[in-house]
């Protein structure tokens, strides 16, 4: 098979956080295939890591590491330096929500969500980046070569369509999308130009990839209204996002640094 060398991540050593979530396993999937080293690391692991790690021993390790704890990512840091060398793409994907199962008071009016659930989803979801960068970011403009990948949603560019949820109000739930991932997700867009400017001349890239929904055995009634808001009407399959990321880790994307790329289906065209 010829690779397009534009795109060719084969002699990439990449590190994915959240591996052990639907869209971090197909993301490392999708760089293992193309012939990349790649490090996953999450807090633990998951039938779907597990499976990366017997169908690809030689190319990929599971990291135990949380990215919420600087030394955790420093040891980490180290682990990958010893068997590979320096990470040359960042993708930073490890994030959390409020799931539609959560107790009420997650899930609740915006007026009483707790203080507890902001902060533990701003510490993930943006306060994990930031460490991200500034650890495995500090080792990549030190060696004057890498491409970050920061991982953003619609909803940090939008705000959440309440209307969605209106069928569980109707049957008598009290139910809002929550605030604390929109704002975290936000707040990436602005870290990733921040970064890129700050390391545009160590050669290391920053952007990031705003996203819609994806399937993931949502209730049929949220599928319905879902579907029916977003122009192509339906929600993501969990590889479509695949072809971007590695874009962004490529060669194929070397003049673009501080830039959003949106991959939504339409959602914030209208």
């Amino acid at each position: 098979m010829t690779v397009d060398k534009l795109f060719d991540v084969s002699r990439e050593i990449v590190l994915v956080t959240g591996v052990s979530g639907q869209l971090g396993c197909e993301y490392a999937k999708a760089f293992l295939e193309r012939g990349a080293r790649v490090f996953g690391l999450d807090v633990r692991s998951s039938p779907g890591s597990d499976t990366l790690q017997e169908q690809h021993p030689q190319n990929f390790v599971f990291c135990a590491a949380d990215v919420t704890a600087k030394a955790s990512l420093q040891r980490t840091l180290e682990q990958i330096v010893s068997k590979s060398g320096t990470p040359t793409v960042l993708v930073n994907n490890a994030a959390i929500d409020s799931p539609p199962s959560a107790p009420p008071e997650e899930n609740g009016p915006f007026e009483e969500y707790p203080e507890a659930s902001w902060d533990r989803v701003i510490d993930v979801n943006l306060k994990g980046v930031y460490l991200c960068c500034q650890v495995f970011g500090a080792a990549m403009a030190k060696t004057g070569k890498g491409s970050i990948i920061n991982v953003a949603s619609i909803y940090g560019v939008v705000s959440p369509d309440q209307n969605l949820y209106e069928y569980r109000r109707k049957r008598g739930e009290v139910f809002f999308k929550p605030v604390a991932y929109s704002a975290s997700k936000s707040g990436i867009l602005n870290l990733t130009r921040y970064l890129a400017a700050y390391w545009a001349k160590k050669n290391v890239r920053v952007n990031s990839l705003t996203i819609a929904g994806v399937f993931n055995n949502q209730e049929q009634a949220f599928l319905d209204v879902y579907c029916d808001r977003i122009p192509v009407g339906r929600m993501a399959n969990a590889d479509e996002y695949n072809g971007a990321v590695l874009f962004l880790a490529s060669t194929a994307s070397s003049y673009m640094t501080g830039a959003n790329l949106v991959i939504d289906g339409g959602w914030t065209a209208i």
